[in-house]
């Protein structure tokens, strides 16, 4: 829950590793100081999760929006996993090697 991933696709190439850490488990000190990227966390933020978010951009013809969405919401906590807590999510399987390892 603290780290923060990208996956990359064009065709059969498909890429994904670590970006970096949330700026919620990161000290605000350590936070950039400049007002633009402040306000760019800010825009972003959510009371329970910071800035730690889903975001997927899809770019194709003839892609059938109904049944991705469909698909991708089917990949995400349901409220109930949701309320447990990054502890829980933890211990939920994962087809990624540990991100804690790459990035320590």
């Amino acid at each position: 829950p603290k780290i923060a991933g990208t996956w990359s696709q064009a065709g059969a190439m498909a890429r994904h590793g670590v970006a970096g850490y949330w700026w919620a488990s990161v000290p605000e000190e350590e936070w950039p100081q400049d007002a633009e990227n402040r306000h760019l966390i800010a825009s972003n933020w959510d009371a329970r999760t910071g800035d730690a978010r889903q975001e997927i951009v899809l770019i194709g013809m003839d892609m059938d929006q109904s049944k991705l969405i469909e698909q991708f919401d089917a990949c995400l906590l349901t409220d109930a996993e949701m309320d447990a807590g990054p502890e829980a999510w933890q211990a939920i399987d994962s087809p990624f090697m540990s991100w804690h390892e790459l990035i320590a």
